[in-house]
Formats: structure tokens, sequence, C-alpha cells
């Protein structure tokens, strides 16, 4: 009786036995000699965390409403005379409603003779300015198209926590519609810009770099928190440390913007910060501490007092505006918000408390800026 065995050939593993040299294949070795199956087996499906799902769902929800911008500089032969437009750079922004206007940074659009908007259904549109306002770093432009998709909810700025998860979309380096993840790493930051400080900005650990300056910061119910606009880095790519501006100063400027072409708010005459007065707020004042008066203007004509330090460095309060014709305010958004649905010239009716008294006083608005 001749005996089983193996023997390796060149066609894999050849088995004898009484009956002759039965083949195996190259693929159907391991599967032999470990008892297995020689069927590759289909890995089974991948599953998402409830997380991922959600993250997923919200960047296929807004990817549309944001866009791609690229400008162009008008450039002139000295030789031929002739013009042509050179590429001048990249930047994002997001739809911001159905009459086609864009919001996007100001330095992204600044000083450039034109700029091409681009979807992400791979549809370009030459831009038109609608109107800018260096002092907030924003700008609004506006295409003209069929079928534009639709605007992302707006959020507030009021609702702003540290530590809150934020998503920025945008187009860094020119990588169309690039999604970064992080947290609210700080509120109220400051950033020198093209006229005086930047002030109330969000601070984010989500990654921003070139290009993604204008495109939009949401939180995670998918709604407009902020603006995209700067990096703090060393090289010049993200370090961890990016800045946003706040969704409260987009919904004061914008309308301002897209109905006049720039931003000039009313305003009484007065200094106001967004940091100090959550400060305050926190240790339970309500409303708008005025920290300052500027000379000759309503406020200082109305004989209003600011704030001082004292000895120990700690504020005492002047007055403190607690409502705008009958409407409270809290936060110097609220009390902006409020001055910029009125004109110059109008009278607004302030609900001042000094110390533990109150006092109505109308006064009227003239242009800051």
């Amino acid at each position: 009786m001749r005996q089983e065995g193996f023997r390796i050939g060149r066609r894999g593993i050849l088995r004898l036995g009484a009956a002759g040299a039965v083949g195996l294949g190259a693929s159907g070795v391991a599967g032999y000699l470990f008892g297995q199956a020689t069927a590759e087996e289909t890995p089974p499906p991948l599953v998402l965390t409830e997380e991922e799902r959600s993250t997923i769902q919200l960047f296929q929800a807004a990817r549309e409403a944001v866009v791609a911008i690229s400008t162009a500089d008008r450039v002139v032969d000295p030789w031929t005379r002739r013009s042509y437009d050179q590429p001048a750079g990249t930047g994002s922004g997001f739809i911001y409603d159905t009459a086609g206007h864009i919001v996007t940074n100001d330095h992204v659009i600044r000083g450039r003779s034109s700029a091409t908007v681009a979807l992400a259904d791979g549809r370009s549109f030459p831009a038109r300015l609608v109107g800018r306002d260096p002092a907030n770093d924003l700008a609004v432009l506006r295409i003209e198209g069929r079928e534009l998709p639709a605007p992302l909810p707006m959020g507030h700025s009021r609702d702003l926590q540290v530590g809150q998860e934020v998503l920025a979309i945008g187009n860094p380096f020119g990588l169309d519609w690039t999604l970064t993840t992080g947290i609210v790493s700080a509120l109220d930051r400051e950033l020198p810009g093209e006229r005086g400080t930047i002030r109330g900005l969000i601070q984010t650990d989500a990654a921003i770099n070139p290009g993604n300056s204008g495109g939009p910061l949401l939180d995670s119910a998918g709604r407009i928190i902020g603006v995209n606009t700067a990096i703090f880095s060393p090289s010049g790519a993200s370090a961890g440390i990016g800045f946003a501006v706040p969704v409260g100063t987009v919904r004061r400027v914008v309308p301002q913007l897209i109905e006049t072409g720039r931003y000039r708010p009313p305003g009484i005459g007065i200094e106001v910060d967004a940091r100090v007065n959550a400060a305050v707020n926190r240790q339970g004042l309500d409303g708008v501490l005025i920290l300052g008066l500027r000379p000759g203007g309503p406020a200082a004509r109305a004989g209003l007092e600011p704030a001082r330090i004292d000895r120990a460095g700690r504020i005492v309060p002047g007055d403190v505006i607690v409502s705008v014709d009958g409407e409270p305010v809290r936060t110097v958004d609220d009390l902006l918000a409020q001055f910029d649905r009125r004109a110059e010239g109008d009278v607004v009716r302030l609900m001042l408390r000094r110390g533990r008294e109150e006092r109505a006083l109308s006064i009227e608005l003239e242009r800051t800026i």
C-alpha cells in the first residue's frame, strides 16, 4: 500500500496518495493546511460611530453652500500695452442668501480687479463686489445664477462656549472643500487689522491654512458661528491657533454692506469692550458698561459717566446701559445690533443704571466712522 504524503511542486502542493497525485493550486495552500475555505471572504461593512456619521452628514449638508474664490489682478504689458488678468490668490466664502450674495474676508478680495466664484457642483460665476468693511475684515460679493444652493443657517455669538466642537470648511492651498474639526479654544481675542484692532474674534484649534480665509466656521448643528479670517503661525501654516470673525459681527455688518456698500454704524460716542463686558456680566452686572466717552460726542454732551479704575485695580462702574427703546441689552453685540437697526439722526431712549438708581435718557445717534 502506497503511503500518502506531500510534495511541493511549481503549481503548489501535490498530495501523494494511493489514487495518485492530486494538485492544490497556490491559492489553496493556506486553506488546505489550516482547514479553511479557499474562497475569499467579504470583509464586514465598516460601522461608523454616531459622531462620525454626524460629522459626515453635516459636511455633506454644508458643502454645497461653501464656495471657492479665485482673484486676479489686471496687468498691462508695457511693450504691447495689452491688458490681461493675472491670477492673484484664492480664498473661501459662503452663500449668504437666495439673492446670490457671498460673504468672505475683506483681505481675500482687497486690491484685486476681479473675482470668480466656484460652486461645489462645478459651476463658476464672475463675482461683483457689493461692499467691504476693512475694520471687521468682511466683504460681500454677488453672483448671478439659477438654482443656487441654499444658504446655511446662522447661529448666535451669545451661545458660544470654550470647548464646544466646531468645523471649518474651505479651500486651503487650493485643495477645494476641505473639512477640519476642532473646538472653540478661546473667545474675544484681538488681532491687528487694516483699520485698527479687530476685536471679539473666536480662537479655534481647527486647522485653518492659507485659502481657508472667508470660509464658514460651523457648530455641531451646522450653523455658521464665524468666518475664518486668520492664523497665528511662524511658518505660515496651521499651528493650531486660528481666528474667526464671530457671527454676531456678521449679523450686524453684512446687511449694511448689502444695502449701502459699507458699514457705518450709528452710535452715541462711547467706548465699549465685549471682553470686559462679559467679565462684569459674569459677576452679576447686567447691561453694557460704558468704558469711555468720545469728547464732544452725544454721550459726553448728555453727561454720561464712564467706568473708572480704583487704586486696587478694580473696575468701578459709571453708567450702564440696560435697555434701548425698551429692549433689554446685556452684551455689546446686543447694543450694537440695536444701533444698527437705526439711522443717523434717530433718537433712542436709553435706560441707564448708575449704582442702584435707574434713569431714562433720550439721545440722538450719529455716525461713528
